[in-house]
């Protein structure tokens, strides 16, 4: 296939760049490759003598979704333009300029990771020498610095400023493999930060997996505005909302159990209407278009159902303490 029908079937949209059917960049969800919207696959040590070909191939069997491929060398290009989707440009070989040009002219998404000692200046102009090639479907991402401390921590404010300095996407690498509760803090930080995409390591253990779906799909809506371009992607991003709000609802109804342990009178009889108005006022500053009219219904329904799983909880709680009516 030529690169110019490679470069049409993967398409930017916006600031998007598309590998296979998954789309990462500005206005789209936040992409977790090595999860469920994607899939990579390192060459770097794992040939032992067994061809590219084969080896991509393997990992092809039974994933039918997007796969990038890090080439260990130049070798390996033939066999990842057959069966990838895109190309992933390891730290360590950020700077291989020649391997560099070579990955580019295949036509097919990159991936760039900043080499630990790499400059902000440094990594950009790996995006130059892949547009010199004629592809401009590169994404950027932000694997750390080497530091004195242990591990390799991210620099979340140079993925930043190198999202905002070249306009494209930037994903953060996560999940070193050790399964540390740290990774999953890495996640939802990197979210935070405005990263379009997670990077996880091949064999990133399910713990770090789940974190990382976790931020993108609760975290990132608070974060990120999305702009779906069809039915089913508005339906997946409404379904991403939703699951903040369920997050938040269920933290809201504890709270108030709280409120309703502390106040001299609980339940209904305790409502404070005037506080409830106010709460719906201000809410109504963050949802100008629902107004205090159209909000005042939903949060009256929240608030309801908050009093009576508290009241049903404190009944459980008397039979707990008292016994049931059968053994009383």
């Amino acid at each position: 296939m030529s690169n110019a029908a490679q470069l049409d079937r993967r398409a930017v949209r916006g600031r998007a760049v598309r590998v296979g059917d998954l789309a990462i960049g500005d206005g789209m969800p936040v992409a977790v490759i090595g999860g469920q919207d994607a899939r990579w696959l390192s060459l770097r040590g794992h040939h032992g003598g067994i061809p590219a070909d084969e080896v991509i191939c393997r990992a092809r069997a039974g994933w039918d979704g997007p796969l990038l491929v890090e080439p260990f060398s130049a070798a390996d290009l033939d066999a990842i333009a057959r069966h990838a989707d895109g190309v992933v440009v390891g730290a360590a070989w950020m700077q291989d300029f020649a391997l560099v040009r070579a990955v580019a002219r295949l036509g097919l998404p990159v991936i760039v990771q900043r080499g630990r000692a790499a400059t902000l200046e440094e990594w950009l102009a790996i995006v130059d020498y892949c547009v010199a090639e004629g592809n401009d479907l590169v994404v950027l991402c932000e694997s750390g610095s080497r530091t004195p401390l242990e591990g390799v921590p991210l620099d979340l404010t140079l993925m930043r400023a190198a999202r905002e300095r070249s306009g494209r996407p930037v994903i953060a690498s996560i999940g070193g493999g050790d399964g540390g509760a740290d990774d999953g803090v890495l996640a939802a930080a990197a979210v935070a930060a405005g990263a379009d995409g997670l990077l996880l390591d091949p064999g990133a253990p399910p713990a770090v997996v789940i974190a990382a779906h976790e931020a993108a799909t609760v975290l990132a809506p608070l974060v990120r505005p999305e702009a779906p371009a069809t039915l089913a992607e508005a339906r997946a991003a409404i379904d991403r909302v939703d699951a903040a709000l369920a997050t938040l609802l269920e933290r809201r109804v504890a709270l108030a159990g709280t409120i309703q342990r502390l106040k001299p009178v609980g339940g209904f009889q305790g409502r404070d209407m005037e506080r409830e108005r106010r709460l719906v006022a201000a809410m109504a500053c963050r949802a100008p278009r629902l107004g205090e009219e159209r909000l005042a219904p939903v949060m009256n329904a929240v608030i309801e159902a908050g009093l009576r799983l508290a009241e049903a909880e404190r009944g459980d709680a008397r039979l707990r303490s008292h016994g049931s009516p059968d053994h009383a």
